[in-house]
């Protein structure tokens, strides 16, 4: 992709999505994740009412008049996306592809992240972990990590989210909101994810496009693989191969959502067709 491409795709998602993290997702973000606990922050005279608990003795013998403490939350989190950037990932049969469609979501992330002072990095990965971001504010820091979502190209076309997560476990040792935004395809997720969900606090954004459900009717038709690179014809025009390719596809997601529950991690089902702003809004408010 040219340098002038790249930019304008950069810029045209950061309007997009810096002004949807302040007017829709700001409140319900920072509802959703809440700070590490109270800090003192300052005394000030006692008002009737207040709570005894909270009388600063020290102070109130100093000057001999009711002073108590004020606590602010302590707001600051670390935030990162764990961003599938596989083979799967360059399937799109809208206007976008889901790389394109993740790299929003990760902006709108980053950026309500920013808005309430946390810190956000990013981990790109395959079958292993192909980049990873460091977490830092800051705009050109965000923009560096939507450049990234839509440019680095990856050393492998493969997946391997529990291997992945299991580097991440040992790459961030305090504890973090971690996103998964991956379409989980891939089986034999529940303990890693498991593991993973009681050191951090883990919400699970699988991505899909409504052609992995529904096979249109377009006669035989070439198929590839988009990790493996394996091509298959396939008759579409048969009712019973579309009927097929659906009820496969309804078991893996019924699948996926299990070994969510199970593994007891927030998450939120997004099509590309229907957008995002519904499902994480949900979310939040679910939280």
């Amino acid at each position: 992709m040219e340098t002038s491409e790249l930019l304008k795709k950069v810029r045209k998602i950061e309007i997009k999505t810096k002004g949807l993290s302040k007017q829709v997702f700001s409140g319900e973000y920072h509802s959703a994740f809440k700070g590490r606990g109270m800090a003192f922050s300052e005394v000030r005279n006692y008002i009737p009412g207040d709570e005894i608990r909270i009388i600063d003795w020290n102070v109130t013998a100093r000057f001999n008049e009711p002073y108590v403490k004020v606590f602010e939350e302590e707001r600051e989190l670390t935030v990162m996306l764990l961003v599938d950037i596989s083979g799967s990932k360059s399937f799109g049969s809208n206007e976008l592809l889901k790389r394109e469609f993740i790299a929003e979501i990760g902006a709108v992330l980053a950026f309500s992240a920013t808005q309430n002072n946390d810190k956000i990095g990013a981990i790109l990965f395959s079958d292993q972990i192909e980049l990873y971001i460091p977490p830092k504010k800051g705009r050109k820091h965000i923009l560096r990590i939507i450049r990234e979502l839509i440019e680095f190209k990856p050393k492998s076309n493969l997946t391997n989210i529990a291997e992945v997560v299991q580097h991440f476990n040992n790459l961030v040792k305090k504890r973090a909101i971690a996103f998964i935004i991956s379409d989980f395809i891939e089986n034999n997720l529940e303990n890693a994810l498991k593991i993973t969900a009681k050191k951090h606090d883990l919400i699970a954004l699988r991505i899909f496009d409504k052609r992995e459900k529904e096979l249109p009717n377009t006669g035989n038709t070439l198929f590839e693989d988009g990790e493996t690179g394996q091509k298959k014809w396939i008759n579409t025009g048969k009712k019973r191969v579309r009927e097929i390719y659906y009820n496969n596809a309804l078991s893996r997601e019924h699948n996926v959502l299990e070994v969510f529950k199970k593994s007891k991690v927030d998450h939120a089902n997004i099509c590309i067709q229907s957008g995002y702003i519904q499902p994480l809004m949900n979310l939040f408010k679910k939280r």
